[in-house]
């Protein structure tokens, strides 16, 4: 009787593992190895994200954790830093405020100088407890209120609470962990988690999603930030969107407000963008988001770590666009500086309660303002059909659970939603 032979090479290993199947296996787990990690490592940066948020994947995961840890930023504000989880999947719900700055060091020298650092644009995230909702508020850089004791982070040196400066004041008054500290007590939120963006890492993040569709109703060519675009639609990247996200003069009645008008329309349509499979199944566009994030985003040492970056991904990748408000922090003329406002405090006490008890609500027909409008060549969202009516079970049943409310609309707010296609109306000189 012939002797059963043992593989005595790696070919006759090799032979031997194809024969019983091991071979197709063991490729499998490769697969799962390299793969499985790219595809659920995804992160949001604010900013974008940039000024927007926004999904990323990295390849080298190592590389760019350290790239992350090594940007961490401390907003603890001189304070004792809270304690943050980093389970693996968030419970309820969470803030994030995003900070854009400008005249930072990194932004070179293309943009001019000014004495101080400034946190031109503010925005902060709310994700609701149950994932189905969220609200991105942006507060202008111009409003004056009532600022904290801010800590410097670089010097240790103490800056006394100040009772009106305007918003944009308070990186240069203690960093990063100051705006945190004033729009905090400014919205009565705790905000554990933080990201800072320049103009550099703008321009990068809008390069590596291929462009961003914006809309204008009529040609702009606005020398001071740059812009100069026909009417219509154009995909923009790098320096041309930032351009558009700087225009203050080129859109709307020339105000910041109508700036943020531009803003938000940005970040709806890179939500759209970041939503298509076009963008979530290239690799090379997630690559990039990676590079582009690890290398011009300082994000806050709660946020800066691989598994609460996925956590806060994972929560905002099933909310509906429809259920994405952005709006403007309400506020109106400062009587004593018509270059300033101050809050409207009767509409933002309205807003933040809602956001306080996480409670859906939407915007009234008049919310785009004058700085922009519906995009006459967007497609007519499908209607949907009206369900028929059922009796409310509590009617029928004391003991059973009564159907949930609608949202409720808050009339006055300013913004749109993320499915909504608008345009930037041009200042008329």
């Amino acid at each position: 009787m012939a002797r059963e032979q043992k593989p005595t090479g790696r070919g006759d290993a090799r032979r031997q593992a194809k024969a019983t199947g091991l071979v197709r296996h063991k490729r499998h787990s490769r697969w799962r190895e390299f793969w499985a990690p790219l595809l659920k490592v995804v992160a949001i940066t604010l900013a974008v994200a940039l000024v927007s948020g926004a999904s990323v994947a990295a390849i080298a995961v190592n590389q760019f954790a350290t790239k992350v840890a090594a940007n961490s930023v401390d907003i603890s504000n001189g304070k004792k830093p809270a304690k943050t989880a980093k389970a693996a999947s968030f419970a309820g719900g969470f803030n994030v405020l995003v900070v854009g700055v400008d005249n930072s060091t990194a932004q070179g020298e293309s943009y001019g100088e000014r004495d101080t650092t400034l946190n031109d644009v503010n925005i902060l995230l709310h994700v609701s407890a149950d994932h189905k909702s969220a609200v991105v508020v942006s507060i202008p850089r111009d409003l004056v209120i009532a600022q904290p004791e801010c800590t410097n982070p670089d010097t240790g040196d103490v800056n006394s609470a100040v009772d009106a400066e305007a918003v944009n004041a308070s990186y240069g008054r203690g960093g990063l962990g100051c705006v945190v500290s004033t729009v905090s007590e400014l919205t009565g939120l705790d905000i554990p988690y933080a990201g800072l963006i320049s103009f550099q890492g703008t321009v990068a993040m809008a390069d590596a999603v291929g462009g961003v569709p914006i809309c204008l109703n009529d040609a702009i060519d606005d020398p001071l930030s740059g812009l100069n675009l026909p009417a219509g639609t154009s995909v923009v990247a790098g320096q041309t969107a930032l351009s558009y996200l700087r225009s203050r003069h080129g859109v709307g009645d020339g105000s910041d407000l109508s700036r943020i008008s531009s803003q938000q329309a940005y970040m709806s349509s890179l939500m759209r963008v970041m939503k298509s499979n076009s963008t979530l199944t290239d690799v090379s566009k997630l690559t990039g988001l990676a590079n582009a994030a690890g290398t011009n985003l300082k994000l806050s040492t709660s946020l800066a770590n691989i598994p609460t970056m996925v956590s806060m991904a994972l929560a905002l990748k099933d909310i509906d666009l429809d259920k994405l408000v952005f709006v403007q922090y309400p506020s109106a003329e400062d009587p004593e500086n018509t270059a300033k406002l101050v809050p409207s405090e009767e509409l933002a006490t309205a807003l933040f309660a809602k956001i306080q008890a996480d409670q859906p609500f939407t915007l009234d027909e008049n919310s785009l303002g004058n700085s922009t409008q519906a995009d006459p060549a967007a497609p007519a969202p499908a209607e949907t059909p009206a369900p028929a009516e059922t009796p409310d079970p509590a009617a029928t049943d004391p003991a059973a659970t009564p159907a949930p409310a609608a949202p409720e609309t808050i009339a006055g707010l300013r913004g749109q939603t993320a499915n909504q296609q608008t345009c930037s109306i041009a200042y008329d000189y």
